[in-house]
């Protein structure tokens, strides 16, 4: 078969390459999976820096979330297992996490509702605790991670303030619902926020991107509010200062959507029954800005690394449709 892999660590585009190889071979409570399309995700570049928390070892294929087809013509949803991610035509998966696809998603739109969409349900429901008629502020809001997040919050009754870096992205997070948008380039987000909130300030932060994104987003924070720690794409992790949060009343609130597997299954198939029931209704949908062929992965690693994406990118083994 044909898969990506990574033979040391670096950026992406300079270490992926598409190669022949062996199908892997499912081990015990294991199933060999057909992949049809793979999400292209940030932790994808991350793995091939070496960065990311697992670090699988050399030789690699990255990513991390399929959608795919088991021997038996199931259709599911798996998160591959690595060292045999998804950038491949076969992956292994572990047979008590596949998911069900759902019906009203096409192959790329269901590979993307997964992890992204599960980390916006169990962020802003379980762990925020978001509340209809609630002010949510989202980073990064036209990206993979942040649409999901806009489109769920929008789904639980609150007003998302979606932050963004430049027009074009300004222009995505407005199709997506977000009631006000600003463009961190050349707005104020705090000033933004507060006028926005009648001087409270956001209910409720996502923050995928940490670094500036962060210190900006406790400065705008409501009284009793939730600052979600979600993940670093800006590279910079902060050191939070708790007599800030104390003097201010605001939690920080950290999420790590993968220890539910573990942890918590049944509350992550309960999360998906209720995110297939949304994409049902159409009040939530992957928003897919790109489907490229296998001859494409590498290339669309580095554009989610270098923070130039909207939306999600998706492989498609069998080429581009």
């Amino acid at each position: 078969m044909q898969a990506w892999r990574v033979h040391r660590n670096g950026e992406p585009g300079e270490v992926m390459s598409l190669e022949e190889t062996d199908r892997p071979t499912p081990g015990d409570g294991q199933v060999l999976v057909r992949v049809t399309a793979a999400n292209v995700n940030f932790p994808d570049a991350l793995l091939c820096r070496g960065q990311y928390q697992v670090r699988p070892p050399l030789p690699f294929t990255p990513g991390v979330e399929v959608c795919g087809t088991t021997e038996d013509g199931r259709r599911v949803l798996a998160t591959p297992a690595l060292p045999y991610g998804g950038f491949a035509e076969y992956v292994v998966a572990d047979e008590a996490a596949l998911l069900p696809a759902p019906d009203a998603l096409d192959d790329a739109e269901a590979a993307a509702l997964h992890i992204g969409y599960q980390t916006g349900w169990f962020g802003l429901h379980r762990r925020a605790n978001l509340q209809a008629g609630e002010t949510l502020l989202v980073h990064a809001a036209a990206g993979g991670v942040g649409s999901a997040a806009v489109q769920l919050g929008k789904a639980a009754g609150a007003t998302v303030i979606g932050v963004v870096g430049g027009p074009d992205k300004a222009a995505v997070a407005r199709e997506l619902g977000c009631d006000l948008v600003i463009d961190r380039r050349g707005e104020d987000i705090v000033a933004a926020v507060k006028e926005a909130t009648g001087g409270r300030g956001a209910d409720v932060v996502y923050d995928p991107v940490g670094g500036d994104a962060y210190a900006k987003s406790v400065k705008c924070i409501a009284f009793e509010g939730r600052v979600l720690v979600v993940g670093f794409a800006s590279g910079s992790i902060p050191a939070p200062a708790l007599n800030h949060a104390l003097v201010k009343n605001y939690s920080i609130v950290g999420l790590h959507w993968g220890l539910y597997n573990a942890k918590d299954p049944a509350a992550v198939r309960a999360s998906h029954d209720e995110l297939t029931k949304l994409a049902a209704e159409g009040i939530v949908k992957p928003l897919i800005s790109e489907r490229v062929g296998m001859a494409g992965a590498a290339e669309a690693v580095q554009r989610v690394a270098d923070g130039t994406s909207t939306g999600r990118i998706v492989v498609l083994p069998g080429g581009a449709r």
